[in-house]
């Protein structure tokens, strides 16, 4: 069985846990503070239901998905992972409208083209991205975000 654990981590759920801590930290040098596993009522229809976000906070009204996905070993496009993030728009769709709503990535770049997953993703993937939400882009070298 193939081992898919990011390398020198414990385990993936703590670099998510990790990345989350990155995103909370950017947000607060902001004057955000958030919550982590934030809950809202989402609905396609009259039927609501809970789901939790990231990081979010009511005041000011704001939904964050983090993720920290890279490019494949190979330099492949990790495309489960595509469909994760496709999972959060769908999400960000579903909440209600007086959320700021932000998907907070890595910045990671691909070795043959310099493209990095996050232009990856909005170059392709831009028809599924809810006009509302915004791509922050976390340089973990530069300790910057780019908004995309």
């Amino acid at each position: 069985m193939a081992n898919f654990q990011r390398v020198g981590s414990i385990s993936n759920a703590r670099v998510g846990s990790d990345f989350e801590k990155v995103a909370a930290s950017v947000l607060a040098e902001a004057g955000i503070v958030v919550e982590k596993n934030f809950s809202v009522d989402v609905r396609i229809s009259e039927k609501k239901k809970a789901h939790n976000f990231d990081l979010g906070t009511v005041n000011p009204p704001i939904l964050v998905e983090c993720k920290s996905h890279c490019w494949t070993s190979g330099n492949n496009v990790p495309s489960a992972k595509m469909t994760v993030w496709n999972e959060a728009m769908y999400y960000f769709a579903t909440a209600p409208t007086k959320y700021r709503k932000i998907l907070f990535v890595l910045r990671d770049i691909r070795a043959k083209t310099g493209e990095s997953l996050a232009e990856y993703y909005v170059r392709t993937y831009r028809h599924l991205i809810p006009l509302d939400v915004e791509v922050w882009e976390y340089d973990q070298e530069q300790r910057k975000v780019e908004t995309l």
